[in-house]
């Protein structure tokens, strides 16, 4: 047929205007092309020309982007119009197909219309975005002249009485209103802005976050079809392919989305309940988040139900085209009923394709609304409890009200909870109306059949909920045992080299495994609750269609048609999602529950006063059992119902009150303080502290000397009596910037080391401005510079979470250093000389306190047990059981209470005697400091080793160091895959494999036999309706039968994979040389046990299961598609290489955003458990607004990394749904194409081929997004695997253990032969050409490896390891015991008897002390011991080594870190109780060594004395000697 715009069927008077122009259908079509043409004409320059030449030249950045008013409005609208457009092309062309020659105008108008709406939008996003509004002047003229175009054209309908029962009345009708809206909101634009028509026009600038460059997450503020489709996020996403994703490149987040502004939303919302409610009565949590966040859940919600309705558009479009692919188009009239249109199959098509875009695009919408307010809540909750936990009270820390654990719960896991509940929150409404959608259009397609399989659905749906609710309990016993294998492994590792030397790392690796078995155990139950999870969820859907379709069969006498027998297939499918959901949300609005209740707790627990008090301004005054009341204020606080937040600005400084003495800096009247019970732990409490001057507080332990100090600064709980704090002089008060000294702060350093997690320098400055001459003072007063030097990065090292890589001296002197940084008049120091040896101690009392605080005229507090400082006082407090014994000078106290004076004097006899051994000894200090250089030394050795072999550089994960490292990129790990699948065994992998091509191959065999069924298909014509249902309940029951037999399979293959590399792993660690645990860090290996191997354990089996699960269901779908319709295939190509691009970006943003995600939560918790152990440091220094800003920073960094990974997941899920609603329509027009014969009715298999078409749309986001998964979790196996490529030791010797005699060695002769030696084959050698003869039973001392020695005629190198070192007894420097009993410690192997044990105990003096505990030699000893003191778990370590009845003992440096009385009784026993053994003593305490029979002294590692001690001494060149006189 010839093309012509109005038809050239000759009988027509399609170009006859003799009844009037208008009056010519043609002709009015003709003029709706106008407005069009004319939009084109306009816009096409102005977009090409001008914004072409212009962004060649200069990139438009989105700090110009602007939302005109009506913003939204217009795109909702313009998609409208463009739907609307589509419907009429679609009964245009439709109309056309009835004609008897082409009528272009019946479709061409639309065509155009559809462009130049394309375009308005096209052409309003760039004005936009340029702010340039004159140029919308276009869009006003063209929105009228549409509008005026339509009116006439219904008009002219409407003249010919057509009404609403015709499709193309309604269309038009539909179109002028939309031009209405749209010109409407152009007038809006005109009178709000004023840019054309007024003479002032308005000038508006972009939103104040696109002014910052450095916010990057542009979310709201970019135009709806760039919200809806994440397109803003390409630039990150596929830029993330070329160069890793860091911080920097992700920003800041909006104002609207920081954490400051969402707590001030909620907090508001929390204190509005407080002043409308009872006062009385606590605030509800619940409604504080609804009134702050419930809009955004409101608009979530909307999303969804609209999502939720759109999803059952597919299964009414397949009913509609299988239904109609044969329906006979016989159109006669022009104008079509809407009804006719809906039968058209192509229509059908496209209108699935608009519904599923649609659905998926609102879905999406859903979850990143839900995903933004829980973060937003999540924000605004960590601020809330942070701030509550900068005003907890101290007595609720010390008393055990509120332990660390408990807050570190809130943050880590309360706030998380509520945040996940608030993403399934929707469902919670959604999923009752989307089953009962479901419902209602199964009984109208099958009738009461329908509501058979709705009852089987329902019936199952509470055993998943028993089952969830199972797998919630067993998984907190799989982590109870996780945790205490943990704690065992711990151990090992910790006292590996006494396991080792003692030749019982086997017992204790035994340990290990039975705890491992249990956790197994668990894991077991666990997989097992998991794998009929994952059945139910694949078997209910089976179960319910067998149900409905047989019951069809035998209870409706009409035969079951393919159209309603597949769109039932598909609301099943659609019914079993928020059935599967239900249990999950349910158990999550369980926990949310508990949350809230735990969060409304901490929130009204008690707090500390406030303190401004301390400003000077008032007394701090309390009376018995009444509510805090202060001077001139009439607040009152009831610290139990109240929750208050400060602004995150200091406080104001007040005008302050003069007190009755200047020369007094704080004084303390009447005063009566407790922690919280009613007993009062300080009492009477009348002291002054004089201003400029050094105060020392003195007592002994336990006597209140530290809550004193607390008292002053407010920590405390008031009973009675008064605090006063002078006032600063005015010119302080007022002097901006640089205020010489603070008086609101006070410099405090507690007894209890208190470091944060960042480098040395940012621990002393503390938040002050650096002052490099001030900063050089205080190192050197504080004796720092040789440990700074020590350090890899010297002072800009970061120092680990709680300091955890230095000594207890060395983290003392930090906090000292930073008191005495800090520019405050007064310095509180608690007992700083604890942790410190005796030259420190000096250097730091003289340098320091007298020096450098005291030149300062600074008021200085100083708590200690050292009395020979107290010449130095100006004023002494001393305190007994807490009160004030005595407050005076030290001549007034010598005066005035001889009997204290001289009790003082004999303690200071004593401490002399204890300075003498340590003056004596190599300082403690040293030894500290030979540590940490022990330490970066093995490190550095490491690392060195490291560089040489790549593959084991890329093999160290960046989580294991404390500095960040550059992520590197990576494929998926198929070799690690290959590691996981083969660590689970051939025959489960096996299983696996083919069970699951058996259960898809039975899926598609029972949809064929379902389409063959319902068909009218010739080679089944002969057989009965009734006689397929047996092949189809056949089918259905081995389906359910695979399905449960793969969830089973992928399960358990995980628990043996998970069994496997634990069990070797743990082994390799073991077994490996000592060197090893020298030069990894602790906290490496036990990574590999505790985060890499949960991973293992837990995560990595559900990722594998849904990865096989979505893949292979794709595939078969695509099969099924290419079976049916062999042309799908020719569009597959494009499609495949589009989600292969998609997916091969995705994988690498999202692993970026993930690390990132990772990386930044880690500091943000440290941060909290930062603040609660210092609390007392932070308040005294008044630092709260400081840490509550870095709080915020790390809160927003979080969150920030959190919401750019839900966009990358959005972005990932829009764009392989809307490949999903590709493939749909293509197997939709591809099977309508191929079914236009007359003769062949293939409806069945068309059905079946749409309906797999759905599933795809469901399934493709999780292939990529699991295998995304797969590949950060994979990463878990390449470091456990990393490990067990560890060389073990030589355990072999050439001589067999049957060759050695039972009692070797007897004597305990050793003779040592030109021995060399080295830690590793990279190191020189630590001791060269050693020759020595060391006889039976003699008492030698030595510093050497002893390797390669001949004992008792014996070559050690030649004996099993095992046992040589079980032949010896060695006490190591450091003592170490397990957690268990007192008999595990001293006699793991359980072959000594009760007596023997009693023996050695008796030898150490430790026998009184253990028949005094409960339970004897099965007492309990706590993780390292702790429930003893150092020196009697040195002693039984002694007691250890007499239980082995060896001949010889190594004792290396035994008595370092041990006090005098126990060195006594550990040299006496030694001298006696192994008086015929041969004692090895490694020893740098000259002194303890004058009666040894033999002495080496060794030099670089050279031998250069060999006698015995008198003959040594008696030489007075010789270098014995030398070293006696130095140390006297």
């Amino acid at each position: 047929m010839a093309l012509s715009f109005c038809g050239n069927n000759k009988c027509s008077n399609a170009y006859s205007v003799e009844n009037g122009v208008l009056n010519n259908g043609c002709f009015v079509d003709a003029l709706n092309l106008v407005p069009h043409v004319f939009l084109l004409f306009i816009t096409f320059p102005i977009l090409f020309i001008g914004w072409g030449s212009q962004s060649s030249k200069v990139q438009i950045h989105h700090n110009t982007w602007l939302h005109f008013p009506g913003h939204n409005l217009r795109w909702i609208l313009t998609f409208t119009l463009l739907f609307v457009h589509v419907c009429e092309i679609a009964e245009g062309i439709v109309s056309n197909t009835r004609m008897e020659s082409n009528h272009l105008h019946l479709f061409m108008p639309a065509l155009m219309g559809f462009i130049a709406a394309t375009t308005s939008v096209v052409y309003y996003h760039n004005i936009e975005t340029a702010n340039f509004p004159k140029l919308l002047l276009a869009l006003f003229i063209y929105w009228i002249l549409a509008f005026i175009t339509k009116m006439i054209k219904l008009w002219k309908f409407a003249e010919e009485s057509l009404g609403v029962k015709e499709l193309r009345f309604c269309i038009t009708a539909l179109l002028v209103v939309l031009y209405g809206l749209l010109m409407a909101v152009e007038i809006n634009v005109i009178r709000v802005r004023k840019y054309v028509f007024f003479a002032n026009p308005q000038r508006v600038k972009p939103p104040e976050d696109l002014q910052d460059l450095g916010v990057r997450f542009l979310q709201p503020f970019v135009n709806l079809l760039s919200k809806a489709t994440y397109w803003w996020m390409n630039p990150l996403i596929i830029g993330a392919h070329k160069r890793p994703i860091e911080l920097k490149k992700i920003g800041k987040l909006p104002i609207a989305m920081r954490a400051l502004t969402n707590y001030m939303r909620l907090k508001d919302s929390y204190e509005e309940q407080r002043k409308t409610e009872d006062p009385e009565k606590s605030p509800s949590i619940w409604k504080s988040m609804y009134r702050a966040f419930g809009g955004s859940i409101l608009l979530s919600s909307t999303f969804r139900y609209m999502a939720d309705l759109l999803g059952f558009a597919g299964p009414l479009c397949i009913s509609g085209i299988v239904g109609n692919l044969h329906t006979n188009m016989t159109f006669g009239v022009f104008f079509m009923s809407s009804n006719e249109l809906l039968k058209n199959t192509s229509v059908l098509a496209v209108l699935l394709f608009l519904a599923l875009v649609l659905q998926r695009t609102f879905l999406q919408a859903s979850y990143y609304v839900t995903i933004e307010t829980g973060i937003n809540l999540r924000g605004a909750l960590l601020a809330m409890i942070y701030n509550k936990i900068l005003r907890l009270s101290t007595s609720n820390m010390s008393m055990g009200e509120m332990t660390l654990g408990q807050i570190n719960n809130l943050v880590a896991i309360e706030t998380n909870q509520l945040m996940w509940f608030l993403f399934l929150c929707p469902n919670l409404w959604a999923m009752p109306v989307q089953i009962i959608m479901g419902v209602i259009l199964l009984y109208y397609l099958l009738g009461n059949s329908a509501l058979i399989g709705a009852g089987v659905i329902l019936l199952l749906a509470p055993v998943q909920y028993l089952i969830a609710t199972k797998l919630a309990d067993t998984q907190k016993s799989t982590l109870d045992y996780s945790t205490d294998r943990l704690k065992k492994t711990t151990e090992i590792l910790k006292g590996i080299k006494l396991l080792k030397l003692y030749a019982w790392e086997n017992i204790f690796c035994d340990r290990v495994e039975e705890t491992r078995g249990k956790e197994l155990t668990s894991l077991k139950t666990f997989a097992l609750y998991t794998s009929m999870s994952i059945f139910l969820n694949a078997a209910i859907p089976i179960a319910a269609v067998l149900a409905t379709f047989v019951t069809h069969a035998y209870i409706e006498e009409v035969r079951l048609s393919p159209d309603k027998a597949f769109a039932s297939l598909a609301l099943f499918h659609i019914l079993v999602t928020p059935l599967f959901l239900l249990s999950t949300v349910v158990r999550f609005a369980v926990k949310a529950l508990v949350s809230v209740q735990k969060l409304s707790e901490f929130l009204q627990s008690d707090e500390i006063g406030d303190d401004s008090w301390r400003n000077g301004e008032m007394p701090m005054c309390l009376e018995v059992g009444k509510k805090y009341k202060y001077h001139g204020d009439t607040k009152v606080i009831n610290r139990k119902d109240r929750y208050r937040m400060d602004n995150y600005e200091q406080p104001m400084r007040r005008q302050l009150r003069p007190t009755e003495t200047e020369d007094v800096a704080v004084e303390v009247n009447d005063g009566f303080f407790t922690w919280g019970s009613n007993l009062s732990t300080l009492t009477d409490i009348n002291i002054r502290i004089p201003t400029g001057q050094l105060t020392m507080i003195v007592g002994q332990v336990g006597c209140g000397k530290s809550s004193l100090l607390l008292a002053m600064l407010g920590e405390m709980q008031t009973i009675s009596g008064k605090v006063y704090w002078s006032k600063l002089p005015d010119y302080e008060i007022f002097f901006d910037g640089s205020i010489s000294k603070n008086r609101y702060s006070v410099a405090y350093a507690a007894q209890k080391s208190w470091l944060l997690n960042a480098t040395v320098e940012e621990n002393i400055t503390f938040g002050s401005p650096f002052n490099k001459q001030r900063y050089k003072a205080v190192i050197d007063t504080c004796s720092l510079q040789p440990d700074i030097d020590l350090l890899p990065f010297g002072d800009q090292t970061e120092i680990g979470e709680r300091g955890i890589n230095l000594s207890g001296g060395q983290r003392q002197r930090i906090c000292v250093a930073r008191a005495l940084y800090q520019n405050t008049n007064i310095v509180f120091l608690d007992d700083p000389f604890s942790a410190l040896d005796i030259h420190l101690s000096d250097h730091l009392m003289q340098e320091g306190i007298l020096k450098f605080l005291q030149d300062d005229k600074r008021t200085v507090v100083l708590v200690t047990h050292k009395l020979q400082y107290l010449i130095h006082a100006d004023w002494i407090i001393a305190m007994k059981d807490g009160s004030v014994l005595r407050e005076g000078t030290l001549k007034d106290i010598q005066t005035h209470d001889v009997e204290l004076y001289e009790h003082w004097k004999t303690l200071m006899n004593r401490q002399d005697q204890e300075l003498e051994k340590e003056t004596e000894m190599e300082s403690q200090t040293t030894l500290e400091r030979k540590t940490l250089r022990r330490a970066f030394y093995s490190r550095e050795a490491k690392n060195h080793i490291d560089d040489e072999d790549e593959e084991e550089e890329v093999e160290e994960d960046d989580d294991d160091n404390m500095s960040t490292t550059t992520s590197r990129r990576s494929k998926i790990q198929w070799k690690m895959c290959c590691r996981y699948l083969s660590s689970g065994g051939f025959l489960m992998v096996f299983l696996m494999v083919s069970s699951k091509l058996a259960k898809h191959s039975v899926m598609v065999a029972i949809d064929y036999w379902l389409a063959a069924w319902t068909s009218s298909n010739p080679f089944l014509g002969v057989l009965q309706h009734r006689s397929c249902v047996p092949v189809f309940i056949i089918l259905c029951g081995a389906a359910i039968a695979l399905c449960l037999i793969t969830s089973l399979t992928v399960e358990f293959l995980g628990v043996a994979a998970a069994t496997n590399l634990h069990h070797n792993l743990l082994n390799k660690i073991i077994h490996a040389p000592i060197r090893f645990f020298d030069v990894t860090p602790l906290g490496q290996i036990l990574n590999r046990f505790s985060a890499d191997t949960n991973i293992i354990d837990q995560h990595i089996p559900p990722t594998l299961e849904s990865l096989t699960r979505s893949t292979l269901l794709c595939l078969s779908a695509i099969g099924v598609i290419a079976f049916v319709t062999p042309t799908f295939l020719i569009a597959l190509v494009p499609l495949a290489v589009a989600f292969y691009f998609i997916q091969k970006y995705f994988r690498v943003a999202s692993k970026d955003l993930q690390d990132l995600d990772d990386s930044t939560q880690l500091p943000l918790l440290c941060h909290f458990s930062e603040t609660a152990e210092g609390l007392t440091t932070i308040r005294a220094f008044r630092h709260e607004a400081r840490f509550k800003q870095r709080m915020l920073e790390l809160t927003d960094t979080n969150n920030t990394a959190y919401l750019f990974l839900s966009a990358a997941n959005r972005w990932l899920e829009v764009r392989t749904d809307y490949l999903g609603a590709v493939i749909v329509l293509t197997a939709a027009v591809a099977a309508i194409w191929s079914t236009s014969g007359p003769d062949v009715d293939q409806s069945g298999l068309v059905g079946l081929g749409l309906t797999y078409a759905l599933t795809v749309t469901n399934y493709l986001n999780w292939v990529v997004r699991n295998l995304a998964d797969l590949e950060v979790q994979m990463a878990a196996v390449k470091k456990v695997n990393s490990f067990l490529s560890t060389e073990s030791e030589n355990y072999e010797g050439s001589m067999d253990v049957s060759q050695v005699p039972e009692d070797w060695p007897q004597h305990g002769e050793i003779k040592i032969h030109d021995l060399c030696v080295r830690y590793d084959s990279m190191l020189k050698p630590v001791l060269k050409q050693v020759n020595a003869h060391i006889n039976p039973g003699k008492l030698m001392k030595i510093k050497s490896n002893l390797k390669s020695i001949v004992i008792d005629g014996i070559d050690i190198c030649k004996l099993p390891l095992q046992t040589l070192r079980s032949r010896l007894s060695i006490i190591l420097q450091d003592p170490v015991l397990f957690s268990g009993s007192i008999r595990l410690n001293l006699d793991p192997e359980r072959t000594c008897t009760d007596d023997r044990l009693w023996e050695a105990l008796e030898i150490a003096q430790l026998k009184n002390m253990v028949k005094a505990l409960p339970g004897g030699l099965d007492a309990v000893v706590t993780e390292g011991g702790e429930n003893f003191s150092v020196g009697q778990r040195q002693l039984f370590c002694l007691a250890r080594a007499f239980v082995r009845k060896s001949s010889i003992l190594i004792m290396d440096e035994a008595t370092a870190s041990i006090d005098m009385a126990t060195e006594n009784i550990l040299q006496k026993v030694v001298m006696t109780a192994f008086a015929d053994r041969t004692v090895v003593t490694i020893a740098h305490l000259v002194s303890s060594i004058l009666e040894a029979e033999q002495v080496l002294v060794f030099s670089s590692g050279t031998l250069v004395e060999c006698d015995s001690a008198p003959n040594l001494l008696a030489q007075e060149n010789s270098l014995f000697s030398i070293l006696v006189r130095t140390h006297k």
